[in-house]
C-alpha cells in the first residue's frame, strides 16, 4: 500500500478548521490548550546561562596604596592570604560538609520533578489525542480513562531511558578506558585516536537508535494504543508490522515532510509571540494561543496513519452534526449540543455529514 505524505496535509488542514472553528468555542479553546499543554510538557527548550564575573585573564590592576601609588607587595610572614574565591576547588574542599547533603538533597528534588512531568506528559499525551478525535475539550474523564495507557508510556520512557544511558556511559568509558595512557600523560596521542576512532561510531550508532525509537513511539505506538486500547509493547507489535515494516522511505519522506512543516509551524509561532509581546510565550497560554498548530500536528500524523485503512481509521468518515451550528455530536451522549446548546429533539434532528462541510441541514 502506497502511502502519501502529502494528500493529509489538506485533510489535516480541514480536521482543524472544524475541530477549532467550526463552531468557535473558547472554553473548548483553553481545555483543549491545558490538554496540549500537559501533553507536550518538558518537551520544550529552556536556555540557562551563566555568567560568571571575572577579569580579562590578564594581570590584575595594582591596588591603589595610602598616596595613590601601588601598594608594597607583602612581605613574607605579613598579611594573611585572602580566603578562596567561591565554588573554587579549594573553596569546595572546606565545605564539603555541607555541600554533599547540599547536592544529594537537590539531585533527589531534580529527580522527582523530571519523574513527574514525564508522568504528567505520558498521560496527557492521550488526553489531547482523544480530545482531537472525539472533538471535545475534557480533562477529568480522559484522565481517568487513559490511566493504564498513560502509566505504561510512562514505565517504557523510564526503562528506555535508563538503557540507553547505561548504554551511553559504556560507550564512554571505554572511550576514556582506551585514552587513559594519553589522559595521564596530558597528551593527545595515539590511544587518545584511537578512542575517538571506538568510541564515535558507537555513539552514533546508539543516536540512530534511540532517535526513530523516540519518534516512532511519539507518532505511532500512542496512536495505536489509543486505538486498540493496548499497553506500550503490545501497540508495539501492531504498529511496526502494521505501519512501519518495509516502509522505511515512506517512514523517511514522513519525518522530512513533519520537519517541512515544523519549520514553518515554528515561523508561524514567532509570528504570533511577537504580536502579542511576547506574552503568548508563557507556559499554558503560549500551548492555548499556538492551539491551532498542535492540532494540525497530530492531526496530520493521524491522518496519515489512516491511509493504512480501516483498522486504522480514526475519524469517522461521515458523522452525525449539529442540525444549527454543525457541531460533532459524534459518541456525544450527553443530548445537548456542546456548541450552541440546542437539544437534540425530534424538532432538531442531527444531520450526517462529511467532515470538513458547512454548517447548516
Amino acid at each position: 500500500m502506497t502511502l502519501s505524505v502529502t494528500d493529509p496535509i489538506g485533510r489535516a488542514l480541514d480536521r482543524t478548521k472544524h475541530l477549532l472553528f467550526k463552531p468557535f468555542n473558547l472554553g473548548k479553546w483553553f481545555v483543549l490548550g491545558f490538554c496540549a499543554f500537559l501533553a507536550n510538557l518538558g518537551e520544550g527548550r529552556a536556555g540557562f546561562n551563566y555568567y560568571g564575573g571575572g577579569g580579562s585573564g590578564g594581570r590584575s590592576a595594582p591596588i591603589p596604596g595610602p598616596t595613590g601609588g601601588p601598594a608594597a607587595a607583602p612581605v613574607a610572614g605579613g598579611a594573611p592570604a585572602l580566603p578562596p574565591t567561591p565554588f573554587s576547588w579549594p573553596w569546595i574542599q572546606a565545605n564539603l560538609h555541607w555541600l554533599v547533603p547540599v547536592a544529594i538533597v537537590a539531585l533527589v528534588l531534580l529527580v522527582a520533578l523530571s519523574l513527574l512531568v514525564l508522568w504528567l506528559q505520558s498521560r496527557g499525551k492521550f488526553m489531547f489525542l482523544d480530545g482531537i478525535v472525539r472533538n471535545r475539550g475534557a480533562v477529568v474523564e480522559p484522565w481517568r480513562e487513559f490511566r493504564t495507557l498513560g502509566n505504561s508510556v510512562f514505565w517504557f520512557k523510564i526503562v528506555f531511558g535508563l538503557l540507553c544511558s547505561l548504554a551511553y556511559a559504556i560507550c564512554g568509558g571505554i572511550g576514556v578506558a582506551i585514552a587513559w595512557p594519553d589522559i595521564r600523560a596530558e597528551q593527545f596521542g595515539p590511544a587518545a585516536a584511537l578512542a575517538l576512532l571506538v568510541s564515535v561510531p558507537l555513539l552514533l550508532l546508539l543516536v540512530c537508535i534511540t532517535i526513530p525509537v523516540t519518534l516512532l513511539l511519539e507518532d505511532f505506538v500512542v496512536p495505536a494504543m489509543y486505538l486498540r486500547r493496548v499497553r506500550v509493547m503490545d501497540a508495539w507489535r501492531v504498529a511496526w508490522p502494521e505501519a512501519v515494516r518495509g516502509r522505511f522511505w515512506t517512514i523517511t519522506l514522513f519525518y522530512l515532510m513533519k520537519l517541512a512543516l515544523g519549520i514553518a509551524m515554528a515561523i508561524l509561532g514567532m509570528i504570533a509571540i511577537c504580536a502579542t509581546c511576547c506574552l503568548g510565550a508563557l507556559p499554558y497560554l503560549s500551548s492555548v494561543l499556538l492551539l491551532p498548530l498542535a492540532v494540525f500536528s497530530r492531526c496530520y500524523t493521524l491522518c496519515f496513519l489512516e491511509q493504512l485503512g480501516p483498522p486504522w481509521q480514526f475519524f469517522p468518515v461521515e458523522g452525525l452534526y449539529c442540525a444549527r451550528c454543525g457541531y460533532n455530536l459524534w459518541q456525544n451522549t450527553s443530548g445537548v449540543c456542546p456548541g450552541c446548546g440546542t437539544p437534540i429533539a425530534p424538532e432538531h434532528p442531527p444531520v450526517v455529514r462529511p467532515p470538513g462541510a458547512p454548517p447548516g441541514p
